[in-house]
């Protein structure tokens, strides 16, 4: 029955998409669909997407050769209203009959329904109308081919165009472009009338785009009388506007060369009913006026308190809040200085930085006590956010650990807490989830629950006892945040109590460019309920519950069941501790392979056990190409070095402080951990037009232990796997090496990961994508011994695992929501001549469900 019903199913699709292509359907009598464009520069076809670009008519989108959308507009019933009725009107005893079941109201609303309206509206809004050849838009195309090719020096471009019918109602056009031979630019002279500015044009001259041998290009002139205001702009030329640079480009009497003069005339304006000029005059700043509480409301009261710091003026309706340093700091504009619209934007930054007012406002007047007429005061204009906020998210998440998690989060944040701008941030946190690679022995569903508290003070500036700003000036918007967290966290396991501080400084060293540095950042972890571990890690248990049954002769260490297990944690701890010790007699001697097993089984227990103590210092830069949101060529690097328990040990040493029974220093009766890490993470997207774009992310994490440590912590290690990683395979189920992810948590510390994937539009906010996952991880310079695991040589490389796919995304404009699924197509983990491909299928794929894209 299930092979009749698939059938089925198959021969209705079928029949639906052969009904369908039909692809002149709704192309009227004596018009021709477009079906394709080509393009003939010099007698050689171009396929340059900008030249593409100038046409106004394209033939309907395709997905893989076919034209999806067309089709499913050919589907639509274009007037559904009058087929419905129509069907009745033909038909009176038709309507009667359903008029017995339905009321005479209900059969008219039937037609408003989905089955009977709404399908083919969807159809109609998803599909695409047939691109009917319109000669007048063809004509226009011409003209913009023209425009393009003149724009970029051919000044004697000829555009014709034919149309080529094809079948039955299918055409294509086919465009003929004759260039003839380019302009270039001969000789530069300039006509500047104002002296003082013909001497600013001659201090960047060089930096010009208008060059004597390039190519004539209409975009280097709009850039260069861009160029041109930028400059005068920023040296004092307040009233300069790009409309006054002109050109004059002469070519008579040159063969393919143009002679170009530049023309900036005096400053004019209006002055009653003439106009009048003189020459351009740079200014300079006469007074900063700062008004730290405006409102439209209160704009003509009388100011009641004031300040003078540092040469701005500081004016307050009431009683000013502020410490006028916290102000001034973020004012580039000074007194005695020239106006510079660099400055503008770079105070109305940083005030809106400060997250204490709303986007501040700076204008300019001419001071009318100078007589000559060539100075500004400036206004700043602050209108100050209320003091308290209260403010609260709800979140439904998923990450690499929770199949699917709901937070609550509620924060209070107090404003100028100081009087010196600071924002003081006191936020809770309440995450309940649900995981299935956690012990679940109740079998809950949210088996996951976090509790947490967090302050966060921001200052900004940096704080530090003594002057800062020749190292990071303020144009670079330092700031610096102190920071205190608690969280509890119950997962059915080992639960965890979390304790962290930092004392971070960030800044802008240049535009998209941010540093960060973590004076230092503690994390104090405290794991509640260790004895726990074997009902968490279960492979472990598995392994370990094994061998006790081979060896072991206690019968105290086994339960009453069946199997005869041991016993959690009485019976795992006195095996293992029997076996390490050597003081128990087995059921026969155990191999050295077995030893190293239980051996390796208790370290890595204790390693996940032991309560962990952090003191790390980190410097991270990141540096990216992306403007905004709407940016699809773009590339982002970001590296990160951490150095942990350095400083500890310093000290140690030099107050001569005893070790421990392992070796090792304790700080508050515990071995704090030490260790340099370094990341780098580089993510680049080339946009391919039409909504396509190519997007690669290499990665590469190393941390290595020393001195007071021979592990690195679970929560700075690395795992591979998961929706935003190797999508062939889980969070932790990857690694390290080819051991075959033998521990619940397979995690090590040093990672390699490559990605690629290709974007692409299906139908309207549904996309697609092809991806490649490449990577893994291993264990390097630490205390595991496991061959399989270890990265001892380059021919190690050999275990990177290979993962592809598919997925499909849903873009809501705000988030996008994502499936991929992942097939391994490479996997170190199998035996030499069976890694290609054997679990190259559905059964063996990964569903990732994320939010967002992976990078």
């Amino acid at each position: 029955m299930k092979k009749v019903s698939t059938k089925i199913t198959a021969f209705i699709l079928i029949a639906i998409l052969i009904s369908a292509c039909n692809a002149v359907k709704r192309v009227p009598d004596g018009k021709h669909l477009l079906t394709k464009n080509e393009i003939l520069v010099n007698n050689k076809k171009t396929s340059e997407e900008n030249v593409f670009n100038q046409l106004y008519q394209k033939p309907n989108s395709k997905l893989l050769g076919y034209r999806l959308r067309l089709n499913l507009y050919n589907l639509a019933n274009l007037n559904p209203d009058s087929t419905y009725q129509a069907k009745f009107t033909n038909n009176p005893k038709k309507h009667e009959q359903m008029s017995k079941w339905l009321s005479a109201k209900q059969v008219d609303r039937l037609g408003k329904s989905f089955w009977y309206k709404g399908i083919h509206d969807f159809l109609k809004s998803t599909g695409e109308p047939p691109v009917i050849i319109d000669n007048a838009k063809t004509d226009k195309s011409i003209l913009r081919l023209r425009y393009y090719y003149f724009n970029n020096g051919f000044f004697n471009v000829k555009a014709t165009y034919k149309v080529d019918s094809l079948k039955a109602k299918k055409a294509k056009i086919n465009y003929v472009i004759t260039t003839g031979e380019p302009y270039f630019l001969d000789s530069l002279n300039t006509t500047i009338s104002t002296p003082v500015l013909d001497s600013l044009y001659a201090i960047e001259k060089n930096n010009s785009f208008i060059k004597s041998g390039k190519q004539y290009k209409t975009e280097d002139f709009e850039n260069e009388k861009n160029r041109i205001t930028t400059h005068f702009r920023n040296n004092g030329v307040y009233f300069f506007q790009p409309n006054y640079v002109n050109f004059d480009i002469d070519t008579i009497k040159k063969i393919n060369k143009a002679n170009v003069n530049l023309i900036i005339n005096n400053y004019s304006y209006q002055e009653r009913d003439s106009s009048k000029t003189e020459p351009f005059k740079m200014y300079r700043i006469s007074d900063v006026n700062i008004y730290t509480d405006y409102s439209a409301s209160t704009a003509n009261e009388k100011f009641t308190d004031s300040a003078t710091y540092n040469n701005f003026n500081l004016f307050s309706h009431k009683k000013l809040k502020y410490k006028p340093k916290a102000i001034t700091n973020a004012v580039f504009i000074t007194k005695g200085g020239l106006y510079a619209d660099y400055k503008t934007v770079l105070t109305t930054r940083y005030l809106n930085n400060l997250k204490i007012f709303n986007y501040p406002s700076v204008q300019y007047e001419v001071d009318k006590r100078d007589s000559t007429a060539s100075s500004l005061i400036a206004k700043v204009y602050l209108t100050p956010r209320k003091k308290y906020s209260f403010g609260a998210s709800f979140d439904v998440t998923h990450s690499n650990i929770q199949d699917i998690g709901i937070s609550f989060s509620p924060s209070l944040s107090i404003r100028n807490v100081f009087n010196g701008a600071e924002t003081l941030e006191i936020s809770g946190r309440t995450n309940i989830g649900s995981s299935k690679d956690l012990a679940n022995p109740n079998n809950q569903f949210f088996n996951v629950s976090e509790y947490g508290l967090d302050f966060k003070l921001n200052i900004p500036r940096i704080f530090m006892p003594f002057r800062t700003e020749k190292i990071i000036p303020k144009s670079m918007i330092p700031s610096t945040l102190i920071a205190l967290g608690f969280a509890t966290q119950k997962n059915i396991g080992l639960d965890k109590e979390n304790f962290t501080g930092a004392f971070t400084y960030n800044w802008t060293p240049k535009r998209y460019n941010t540093a960060r540095f973590d004076l230092f950042n503690i994390q104090f972890v405290r794991n509640l309920n260790p004895q726990n571990y074997f009902n968490v890690y279960s492979s472990s248990y598995r392994a370990l519950n094994s061998l006790g049954k081979e060896y072991n002769t206690n019968p105290s260490y086994f339960n009453n069941s069946i199997d005869k297990d041991l016993i959690i944690e009485k019976g795992t701890a006195g095996f293992t501790n029997d076996v390490l010790s050597g003081n128990a007699n087995f059921l026969k001697p155990i191999t050295a392979e077995n030893f190293q097993t239980i051996k390796s089984i208790e370290e890595r227990r204790l390693r996940l056990t032991e309560n962990d103590f952090i003191l790390a210092t980190s410097f991270t830069f990141s540096k990216t190409t992306k403007k905004d949101l709407a940016d699809k060529g773009f590339y982002l690097f970001k590296t990160k070095i951490e150095s942990a328990g350095t400083l500890l040990s310093l000290f140690a040493k030099t107050t001569n402080q005893d070790k421990n029974s392992n070796g090792n220093y304790d700080i508050f009766n515990l071995e704090y951990s030490e260790y340099i890490k370094t990341e780098f993470d580089y993510i680049k997207h080339w946009d391919l037009t039409k909504e396509k774009i190519f997007a690669i992310r290499s990665f590469f994490g190393i941390a290595i232990p020393f001195g007071n440590s021979d592990n690195i912590p679970f929560s700075r290690s690395y795992f591979s796997g998961g929706s935003n990683d190797n999508r062939a395979w889980q969070p932790y189920s990857l690694g390290p090496g080819s051991s075959g992810a033998t521990n619940d948590f397979n995690e090590a510390n040093l990672k390699i990961a490559l990605s690629a994937e290709y974007r692409f539009k299906i139908l309207g906010s549904l996309k697609g994508a092809l991806f490649a996952d490449a990577g893994n991880i291993w264990n390097v310079l630490d205390n595991v011994e496991d061959e399989k695991s270890s990265f001892t040589s380059l021919s190690d490389l050999k275990e990177i695992a290979l993962g592809s796919g598919f997925g499909f995304r849903y873009d809501l404009s705000f988030f996008v929501i994502r499936f991929d699924f992942g097939f391994k197509t490479y996997n170190p983990s199998s035996e030499i001549g069976k890694r290609w491909f054997r679990e190259y299928n559905f059964g063996n794929s990964v569903l990732n469900f994320g939010i967002n894209y992976p990078f």
